[in-house]
């Protein structure tokens, strides 16, 4: 088989999936004014691109594998271009409409306006759905300080990505319109997924980044507990499947193992322990196959 190309893109959609990278046990290594990293996988070969483009060469099957947000593969039109493999999560941000606090937003939209905004498509659309008399004005970057309540303003309304709202905020911006969710996701191009052997490794990486999510969203939890207390500490507790149970050395009760989800903990450890258990520890999980 010839090597599976991978698309890393640059910023933090790179941060994120180096690190996801590294639990699976893939180390790469971006050597200084170059955009192919170096791996310890024979089978597997990196390139660095801007977030933006990472579906778009997906899409002309210039690559095998990418990751980008799913705004930019609605961005670039390719939705049904490129297969989306899975989600990740990271960096979940909604694509929104903003315009000045002091601003009416159906008295704005009844007049002439200009749009600020990276994404040009996206804007398009929106703007046929509903029926703005409108033009669009290309920004990159930063684009908040463009829209403002005065008549200096290059803009009225901005269309751009938001995670908290505090940018927003910060510069006297109000959400009035939602185009749409996204977050970090894995992407392959038709061509790779028509060819069996590729179609087989990405289906293997995808098996092994879900094991490192499935690990980072849960502990295991050991503890012992006496032989009269183990019927009530089993009903109490949740698991995975089914906890493992082991006899301690010289018969004297159990040593309990169960995998929880990370956000039960605090709630889990004092019935645990009102449930008779003793000696509980927590540890960490590199990788959970389901």
């Amino acid at each position: 088989m010839d090597k599976l190309r991978i698309l890393l893109a640059k910023g933090r959609i790179y941060e994120s999936v180096y690190g996801l990278l590294s639990d699976v046990g893939i180390s790469i290594h971006l050597p200084d004014r170059t955009y192919f990293p170096t791996t310890n996988q024979e089978d597997l070969a990196f390139q660095v691109v801007k977030p933006q483009i990472t579906s778009a060469l997906l899409a002309q099957n210039k690559a095998d594998v990418g990751f980008s947000g799913k705004d930019w593969v609605y961005e670039n039109g390719v939705q049904d271009d490129v297969v989306e493999i899975m989600d990740f999560g990271f960096d979940p941000v909604r694509i929104v409409a903003a315009i000045p606090n002091t601003v009416d937003f159906d008295k704005l939209l009844a007049g002439k306006v200009t749009i600020a905004t990276e994404y040009q498509n996206l804007s398009k659309k929106w703007v046929e759905e509903k029926k703005v008399d409108g033009t669009i004005f290309r920004t990159w970057g930063t684009s908040e300080g463009f829209v403002q309540d005065n008549e200096e303003s290059l803009a009225q309304i901005l269309i751009d990505n938001t995670s908290t709202g505090s940018s927003l905020r910060a510069n006297n911006l109000k959400i009035v319109d939602t185009l749409m969710t996204s977050s970090t996701r894995m992407y392959a191009s038709k061509e790779a997924m028509a060819d069996p052997e590729k179609k087989q490794k990405i289906m293997e990486l995808k098996m092994l980044f879900e094991s490192v999510l499935n690990a980072r969203s849960r502990v295991m939890l050991e503890m012992n507990v006496a032989k009269d207390k183990i019927d009530g500490l089993i009903k109490g507790i949740p698991s995975m499947k089914s906890p493992t149970v082991a006899p301690l050395y010289g018969d004297d009760g159990f040593a309990v193992k169960i995998a929880v989800k990370k956000s039960e903990v605090p709630t889990l450890l004092p019935k645990l322990q009102s449930l008779g258990a003793t000696d509980i520890l927590e540890y960490a999980l590199r990788k959970v196959m389901l």
